[in-house]
C-alpha cells in the first residue's frame, strides 16, 4: 500500500512538472503575440503589460526548479522519468529567456511609439508570426509528446535565420537612404533580434523535447541561415 502511494504520488508530481511547463509555454506565446502587437500598434500601454507580466514566467521557472529538485533528491528516478526531469529544467531556462525577448520587444515598442517610424516591415511581421508559430508548435509537441512535430518545429528555424539576414540588410538600405529614420530603424532592428533569439530557444526546446521522447538529441547539424554577421551595404 505505502508503494502505491509513493508511485502515486510520484505520478502527480510529474503531471504537476508537465502543467508548469506547458503553462509556461502559453505565457510566453500569450506575452509575444502582445508585444508584437504592441509593436504594430504603437501601443505603451499593452508594451507595458508585457513588461510588467514577465515576472510570472520567472515565478513559474523558480516553482520548476524547486519541484525538480525535489524529485531529483527523494525519488531518485530512471530511465524516461529521470530524462523527462532533464529535460523540464532546460526547457523551462529556454521558455524564461523567450519571456525576456518578449520584453525587449515591448522595451522597444515604448520607445518606438514616439518615433515617426516608417520602414518597410513586412519581413519583420512574418518573422514574428512564424517565431509564433514555432512557440505555439512547440509548446504542443510538449504537451502531447510528439517528437516529429518537435523536429518540424526545429526544422523552421533556418528560415528564421534567413529571414533576419534579409531584413538586417532591407534596413541598413533604408536607413542610408532614410537618415532621420535611424534611430527608429536602430530600435527595430534590435525587435528583430530578439525575434530571432525567441526562435532560437524554441528549437532549443524542440530539441529536449526529442531527447525525453526518444532518449537521444537530433543527429543532424541544425540548419543555420544567419549570415547578418557578414552583410555589407554598398551605397549606389
Amino acid at each position: 500500500m505505502t508503494g502505491g502511494h509513493t508511485v502515486a504520488a510520484f505520478d502527480a508530481e510529474l503531471a504537476r512538472l508537465h502543467l508548469i511547463i506547458v503553462t509556461m509555454g502559453r505565457r510566453v506565446e500569450e506575452q509575444f503575440t502582445a508585444a508584437l502587437e504592441a509593436i504594430a500598434e504603437r501601443n505603451a500601454g499593452k508594451a507595458t503589460r508585457v513588461i510588467e507580466a514577465d515576472a510570472e514566467i520567472d515565478r513559474l521557472e523558480l516553482e520548476l526548479e524547486a519541484l525538480s529538485v525535489r524529485l531529483l533528491a527523494l525519488r531518485q528516478p530512471m530511465a524516461k522519468d529521470l530524462r523527462d526531469i532533464v529535460s523540464a529544467l532546460k526547457i523551462a531556462s529556454n521558455l524564461e529567456r523567450m519571456g525576456d525577448f518578449a520584453s525587449s520587444v515591448a522595451k522597444r515598442a515604448v520607445t518606438l511609439a514616439d518615433l515617426p517610424v516608417e520602414p518597410p516591415v513586412a519581413s519583420l511581421a512574418w518573422m514574428g508570426e512564424t517565431v509564433l508559430g514555432m512557440i505555439r508548435d512547440v509548446v504542443a509537441a510538449y504537451d502531447e509528446q510528439d517528437a516529429e512535430r518537435a523536429m518540424a518545429v526545429r526544422n523552421r528555424d533556418g528560415q528564421v535565420d534567413a529571414a533576419y539576414t534579409s531584413l538586417f540588410r532591407e534596413f541598413l538600405t533604408y536607413m542610408m537612404e532614410a537618415p532621420a529614420q535611424i534611430t527608429g530603424c536602430t530600435h527595430l532592428l534590435f525587435v528583430a533580434k530578439s525575434i530571432e533569439r525567441a526562435g532560437d530557444h524554441a528549437t532549443n526546446v524542440a530539441e529536449n523535447i526529442c531527447y525525453s521522447v526518444q532518449g537521444r538529441l537530433p543527429s543532424e547539424e541544425r540548419t543555420k541561415g544567419d549570415f547578418s554577421s557578414f552583410a555589407v551595404v554598398e551605397k549606389d
